[in-house]
């Protein structure tokens, strides 16, 4: 069962599943002072829409290493990924732009039993809709 997915990357148990989610949204306001008077406000658009994914994978449970290079080989191209809620719900388009890890309790071979892991994911204007407005 996806709990999300990012293009083709699907947040499960048997990948990575995140167990916070946090998203940060805003507007852009430009001001202009006046003599005497608040200063005037004009709203120009959205601003930054920010998620960051954080979790763990354990090793007995996920292939946490194959997925986080898996994300690391997505960001790598730079590519503008569709995220996808669980119910089918699409969020927006978002680009990777970190992804943090931190490994700790290792197997005899070195490998990781656990592996924290952070994604940070900046939403991005779907280039095509972008071209459609001003034509």
């Amino acid at each position: 069962m996806a709990v999300m997915s990012l293009g083709t990357f699907v947040f499960a148990i048997d990948t990575l599943l995140f167990d916070e989610m946090i998203r940060r949204a805003t507007w852009r306001h430009s001001r202009s002072q006046r003599i005497g008077a608040r200063d005037a406000n004009q709203f120009v658009g959205p601003g930054e829409d920010q998620i960051t994914l954080s979790g763990q994978a354990i090793a007995e449970l996920q292939d946490g290493v194959a997925s986080i290079d898996e994300l690391r080989d997505m960001a790598d191209t730079g590519g503008i990924w569709p995220l996808v809620d669980g119910t089918g719900r699409v969020i927006g388009s978002f680009v990777i732009e970190a992804l943090d890890e931190r490994t700790k309790l290792f197997f005899p071979t070195g490998e990781p039993r656990v592996i924290e892991f952070s994604v940070d994911l900046s939403r991005v204007d779907d280039p095509q809709a972008v071209a459609g407005r001003a034509a």
